[in-house]
């Protein structure tokens, strides 16, 4: 199997790889230089996520973050990519109340910031959003499972749909998001046979965090891939490098050079 090479990654091109069995990679970045070094290594989509709030922002959780940081973070991001889908969070208390503040929010974003569609948590509490966004032409990602805007109501990052009620809500809610027309799903920190149910079940794209492999596709966060964060150690991180023991000693070999007046030297002035 040939993966198909895209000048520009579409939510049509994402349906594409799934019927065709080619995995979708996803990562999240929050500014120019990062999405610029992302897009260029050939990534699918690029999640403009409310994570921003922790790793960008240093916030315990993703609720503090506002539309207006979200739209900066997203224009950021569209300024260094030529390539990827670029998908943003709608932030906590945006949407969840009322359709016609959802719908508004949704709009900001597309006309502020470039970015080309958006994600939302949650199912059939907030179907009525979702069906005003898509009715209005924005593409919609849905994002069930743990939901971290909801994680006040949880009380915990553990595992979800573990037990079958639970199980079986979150797969009804999947379908629904199909049906309504959201172009994928995310799926956090489930059983991996759940979200197997799920993939089969529904004909949009579904990308897992924590959601074993059965799923279409991947999404991490880069700051922990990459190992800028270290703090976060879940089951399913990967760290491909460890970026904060590289820069570190880079940092730590300028002071030393700069103290012992090494740097600059007598090339590196003018």
């Amino acid at each position: 199997m040939s993966n198909k090479k895209y000048k520009r990654v579409t939510t049509h091109s994402l349906l594409e790889m799934k019927n065709r069995g080619e995995k979708i990679s996803m990562l999240t970045g929050y500014d120019f230089s990062m999405a610029k070094i992302i897009d260029s290594s050939g990534i699918d989509i690029i999640l403009v996520g409310d994570s921003a709030s922790n790793v960008m922002a240093g916030h315990e959780t993703t609720l503090p973050i506002t539309l207006d940081q979200m739209i900066y973070h997203a224009s950021s991001v569209v300024r260094g990519v030529n390539r990827a889908l670029v998908v943003v969070d709608l932030p906590f208390g945006s949407y969840q109340s009322d359709p016609n503040e959802a719908l508004r929010s949704a709009i900001r974003i597309m006309k502020e910031s470039g970015a080309h569609a958006i994600k939302m948590e949650g199912g059939s509490e907030i179907k009525e959003s979702i069906i005003k966004i898509l009715n209005a032409g924005i593409p919609v990602m849905g994002h069930l499972g743990l939901t971290p805007q909801s994680i006040y109501k949880f009380g915990t990052y553990t595992v979800r749909a573990k037990e079958e009620e639970e199980a079986k809500s979150l797969i009804e809610d999947a379908i629904l998001l199909d049906k309504l027309g959201c172009f994928g799903i995310v799926l956090e920190k489930i059983p991996a046979a759940v979200s197997k149910k799920v993939t089969i079940s529904v004909n949009t794209p579904v990308i897992g965090i924590g959601a074993g492999s059965s799923v279409d596709g991947q999404v991490l966060v880069t700051h922990d891939l990459v190992g800028l964060s270290t703090e976060f150690n879940p089951r399913f991180l990967r760290r491909y490098v460890d970026l904060n023991k590289v820069m570190t000693d880079a940092i730590k070999n300028y002071i030393k050079d700069v103290k012992s007046l090494d740097f600059p030297s007598k090339d590196e002035q003018y």
